[in-house]
């Protein structure tokens, strides 16, 4: 068994832990030309809620700062509002440090909801909707006795696009094999995953997780819970229903659009994540389409599963792999691992 700080492998497709422990000062490992690995070092300034957040807002800011610039030099590029693509990450604020700020949006409008997630849990971990402010009071102090853990709160998508009646969102997978410069392959394959129950925003259905979340590892847990389709539907189906429903041009215009949201989110990181030359990363990322046809960012996964749950997730998932590996593996790379003629180089797979 080859162990991150082994050096006879040349391909490892490691958990975010073992990266970690790779990358780490202590470990004294260097890797050498003919290694790859699935993680780049700090992933997570796109994958830890909170850090995406961060960077996010940090790059509309110095698109702003550039737009205004340019006006100033005599050529304008207009505003802000008029890059609608950049405008993809529901209001979120940081909770405990952002309270001031959420409180004050909050009350600009009272009606609202909105949706508070754990910074670094996943598989709707700990998410949980709210719609008023006694209901923060009450969590944060449940969380100063049990010590406090950050969260986001993201003002709440309550009018979702549906189909069937029911709130689904968007798995796309995304490929980076570079920072620096940015070089992104956008998988043609994906999938929406659904909701058990039908969708309403009435505040007295707000604690129904099988209403509001759409991870696989929540709604499976429901009476209504369809193992045969797993509560999947492959990105081709609901495309072309939506096609024919809303028309070519304005579904096009929604992936166009789903492009730039992973383009942007990655750029907005661009500076931050270490482009290590041995590193790739797929993404997961998680888009919620409202009724207008705009997409929204939800999240990023630095490690989006690869286990099935039907049939045709496994085929996604082997196309997905394959792909990835024909991407990223050099034509040499068999050759290269030749290098010690008495040993067979040594790979690791997905899941570690």
């Amino acid at each position: 068994r080859v162990g991150p700080t082994d050096s006879g492998w040349h391909f490892y497709w490691a958990s975010v832990q073992t990266v970690r422990q790779l990358f780490s000062a202590e470990s004294g490992v260097r890797l050498g030309d003919n290694q790859l690995v699935n993680h780049f070092p700090n992933h997570y300034e796109l994958t830890r809620k909170d850090l995406m957040v961060k960077n996010i807002k940090r790059y509309r800011r110095d698109v702003e700062r550039m737009l205004a610039e340019a006006a100033a030099a005599g050529h304008p590029m207009g505003s802000l509002e008029d890059h609608p693509q950049l405008d993809f990450l529901p209001t979120t604020y940081l909770l405990p440090a952002d309270y001031t700020l959420f409180v004050e949006e909050f009350r600009r409008s009272p009606s609202g909801m909105w949706i508070m997630k754990p910074t670094s849990k996943a598989q709707g971990v700990g998410i949980f909707i709210i719609s008023k402010l006694t209901q923060i009071k009450r969590w944060a102090n449940t969380k100063a006795n049990e010590g406090r853990e950050a969260y986001v709160i993201s003002r709440y998508i309550d009018r979702p696009l549906l189909l069937g009646g029911k709130k689904f969102d968007l798995r796309i997978y995304a490929l980076v094999t570079s920072y620096q410069p940015l070089r992104v392959h956008v998988h043609r394959g994906g999938f929406a995953r659904f909701a058990t129950h039908r969708y309403t925003n009435d505040v007295m259905n707000i604690d129904n997780e099988y209403v509001h979340l759409t991870n696989v590892a929540v709604q499976k847990r429901s009476e209504e819970y369809n193992e045969r389709h797993g509560g999947k539907w492959d990105l081709d189906n609901p495309r072309l229903h939506l096609e024919s429903v809303r028309g070519t041009a304005a579904v096009d215009a929604l992936f166009e659009n789903i492009g730039w949201v992973i383009v942007h989110s990655l750029k907005a990181c661009q500076a931050v994540v270490v482009s290590d030359r041995h590193c790739f990363e797929c993404y997961g990322y998680d888009i919620m389409i409202d009724e207008t046809l705009k997409p929204w960012l939800i999240e990023v996964n630095a490690s989006p599963s690869l286990s099935a749950s039907t049939e045709a997730d496994r085929e996604l998932k082997t196309r997905l792999i394959s792909d990835i590996i024909d991407l990223v593996v050099p034509p040499d790379f068999a050759h290269a691992g030749r290098a010690n003629p008495g040993k067979r180089p040594a790979t690791r797979g997905p899941g570690d």
